[in-house]
């Protein structure tokens, strides 16, 4: 039921600046998850499944670092973590962006719900304002684990050597891995809006989920 990294990806990207590409836009988006998929290949950063997280959290001092949009985190979130988002709503109405915003809604906003996203220029001043350093042990999660391969590429590309990712991110959780949350919505759905999250409801009414 989990919006696919392809749709992820076209959503979080969607805002780009007139003059960038929407090619190069995700051929960069690419190369910064790609770069991060070799860390977690080659053991500089370590993938940690989320059944698997309170423990890590537990023994080996790693915090969680929530970096989805502020309106994924308001529906559910990990009680203690630090939520800094990557990619926040693009509030300029200028006539190319609202053009864009249309063209947003009817291929991705309306069906998944995700709004027109820009990236946060502050995302490592934010971090860096929210932790105790760049020694800090953070595991860095999302919704589906796109975004979060972005921002341990670029928290391992400022410094921070202790970077840890939840793999598959939250979609991929189940009830018990985290027991201490805040929000309406079970965790592994609070990426899901739109058209999709109405299907989900009735799918839920049906048990035919859960």
């Amino acid at each position: 039921m989990a919006m696919g990294a392809a749709a992820t990806a076209a959503a979080c990207f969607s805002s780009a600046s007139s003059g960038v590409s929407r090619s190069r836009i995700r051929a960069q988006a690419t190369s910064w998850a790609g770069g991060a998929e070799e860390l977690v290949r080659s053991g500089a950063v370590k993938a940690v499944r989320p059944r698997d997280a309170v423990e890590v959290m537990g023994s080996e001092g790693f915090q969680l670092l929530d970096v989805r949009p502020a309106w994924e985190h308001d529906r559910a979130a990990v009680r203690g973590s630090v939520h800094v988002p990557l990619f926040m709503a693009d509030d300029d109405m200028g006539p190319v962006t609202l053009l864009k915003k249309w063209v947003h809604l009817g291929y991705i906003g309306l069906w998944t719900g995700q709004s027109f996203t820009k990236m946060n220029d502050r995302f490592l001043d934010d971090v860096a304002a929210a932790v105790a350093g760049k020694d800090a042990k953070l595991l860095v999660a999302c919704g589906e684990g796109l975004r979060s391969l972005i921002a341990v590429r670029m928290l391992h590309d400022d410094g921070y050597k202790n970077v840890a990712w939840l793999a598959g991110g939250f979609s991929k959780s189940v009830d018990d891995d985290f027991a201490e949350l805040e929000g309406e919505s079970k965790l592994r759905y609070a990426t899901i809006g739109g058209v999709s999250y109405i299907f989900l409801q009735i799918l839920l009414l049906l048990r035919v989920v859960q």
